[in-house]
């Protein structure tokens, strides 16, 4: 051991926590290795804790040098969901030699050809699609499921991911497709991920997607307000020979007004077009109260009940007390279906509509 605490050439490679940073470090390292990095380009990192050369250090050299550039990889790493690729590497300074090293080791863990797991393979997907991202290049975004599941459409992340690309690539692992049309607008950057826009994810999803839960997402975008009628149409007029123009232009054809407020709502336009139910207007209000579907002329108003919002006792109360109310102020009676009424027993409350129609 030399003077000053610095350890002996080959000594170990400090370990990863959990958070992507080298602990375990040993003193007397130069103070400069531990510095903030956010503000230092990749290109600098190396430099911070290293006294001999300014260029390129190679891990084998100083004791202070291997420590700083571990530093760099696993701070570059926590800005990249813990991943790095070998390119990277190369640039902070390190060899061919000692990436093989650091490999066997367990340091760096291949997870996709030229990207590397920094101390431990992620278990979050988020962290695992920014590994995908990089393999892919610079170019490349998160479409079709993945975007879905990013958006939170899908509840789930499934595999592989997939990913859209302006340049022509093939990946082990990864399902990727060229697409020479993307624009800026088609994608979206957030916490260091590229993915395609809500339209574009849309428009990707339709091919392979049932309509109505194609509708589903669309609606459930609209209320998050993450997606307008003219971007539908933009994706659609850029697109014209994608196998989703179809059916986007169905989407784009209504969505006007205010989007559903539930499941129930759009289960309820499949149930009523089936069963040739109508005319109705959805989302009105009426004396002040804003119900889920009125039929008009022959006034009657239908009101969905999921167990979600209408399973307590306190929204059971409240319930009763609106259709009275509005009975008591317009004369409309109101019906109320409930999920299991409207799917499973669809006929039934069909014809008690239709009967109730009839009398008004």
């Amino acid at each position: 051991m030399r003077q000053g605490g610095q350890a002996q050439q080959g000594a170990k490679l400090p370990a990863i926590c959990e958070r992507g940073q080298p602990c375990g470090l040993r003193r007397g390292v130069n103070a400069a290795v531990f510095r903030p990095l956010s503000n230092m380009s990749d290109s600098r990192v190396l430099r911070a804790g290293v006294r001999n050369d300014p260029q390129r250090v190679k891990i084998d050299g100083s004791s202070d040098a291997a420590v700083a550039v571990n530093v760099a990889v696993a701070e570059l790493a926590r800005r990249q969901g813990g991943h790095v690729t070998r390119q990277q590497l190369l640039s902070l300074g390190m060899g061919s030699r000692a990436i093989q090293s650091r490999r066997e080791r367990g340091w760096l863990i291949r997870v996709y050809p030229g990207v590397y797991a920094v101390g431990r393979l992620s278990m979050n997907p988020l962290d695992r699609a920014q590994a995908a991202l990089l393999a892919a290049g610079p170019r490349s975004a998160l479409c079709g499921h993945s975007a879905a599941a990013y958006w939170a459409l899908h509840r789930k992340w499934r595999a592989p991911f997939e990913l859209i690309s302006a340049a022509r690539c093939r990946i082990n692992g990864l399902k990727v497709r060229e697409c020479g049309t993307l624009l800026p607008r088609d994608l979206h950057h957030a916490g260091g991920l590229r993915v395609t826009s809500p339209a574009r994810t849309l428009l990707d999803m339709a091919p392979v997607t049932a309509e109505h839960m194609l509708h589903r997402f669309h609606n459930e975008l609209r209320m998050r307000r993450l997606i307008r009628n003219e971007q539908l149409v933009d994706v659609v007029d850029r697109n014209p020979n994608h196998r989703g123009v179809s059916h986007l232009r169905r989407l784009a054809g209504v969505s006007g007004g205010e989007p559903k407020r539930s499941v129930l709502e759009l289960d309820w336009e499949r149930f009523a077009c089936r069963h040739a139910l109508g005319p109705y207007e959805m989302n009105v209000l009426v004396a002040g109260q804003r119900v889920d579907v009125l039929f008009t002329p022959a006034r009657l108003v239908i009101e969905l009940d999921g167990w979600g919002t209408h399973g307590t006792r306190h929204a059971f109360e409240q319930d009763r007390d609106r259709d009275s109310e509005l009975l008591a102020r317009t004369g409309i009676p109101t019906m109320r279906i409930t999920h299991d009424g409207l799917h499973r027993r669809a006929s039934d409350q069909a014809s008690r509509i239709r009967a109730v129609l009839a009398r008004r």
